[in-house]
């Protein structure tokens, strides 16, 4: 089947031919009516286009990739903690071993003592101790008290 992303079969891009399935064997088509010098003529001349086949995948595959991006940037919701926010973390990223299905999913609260620029946090305790690690915005979430 061909890929979405670049239009065509991986089969194309490797041998520069279509593959031929066994019914076609059998089954008179086209391609098996030709003789053996036209089927020959015909292989190489696929074969002369199999580099231009790969760069017009490249350049779908590339734009694919670009609406494919478009499509989810417009569609994500950024979070941005400040200093002294509450927040909650997500518990199977802050333990060693998981709680199993029916623990809690998330724990705290916690303060936010430090907001770096790519969305990157770090937490301090109730007590005022700061947590040995730094957290991704992902895996945290606002906590209203």
């Amino acid at each position: 089947m061909p890929k979405v992303s670049y239009g065509e079969t991986p089969f194309i891009l490797t041998y520069g031919t279509e593959a031929m399935i066994p019914v076609e064997i059998n089954v008179p088509t086209d391609r098996m009516r030709l003789t053996g010098e036209e089927n020959e003529d015909d292989l190489r001349l696929n074969l002369n286009f199999t580099e231009e086949r790969r760069e017009a995948a490249a350049r779908r595959e590339v734009e694919y990739k670009k609406a494919m991006e478009k499509y989810y940037n417009s569609r994500v919701r950024e979070v941005k903690f400040k200093v002294g926010d509450l927040v909650l973390w997500e518990n199977e990223t802050g333990r060693q071993q998981g709680q199993g299905k029916l623990g809690p999913r998330w724990e705290g609260p916690y303060q936010v003592i430090w907001a770096g620029d790519k969305g990157a946090y770090k937490m301090a305790y109730h007590t005022g101790e700061e947590v040995p690690r730094t957290w991704n915005a992902m895996q945290l979430r606002k906590y209203y008290a």
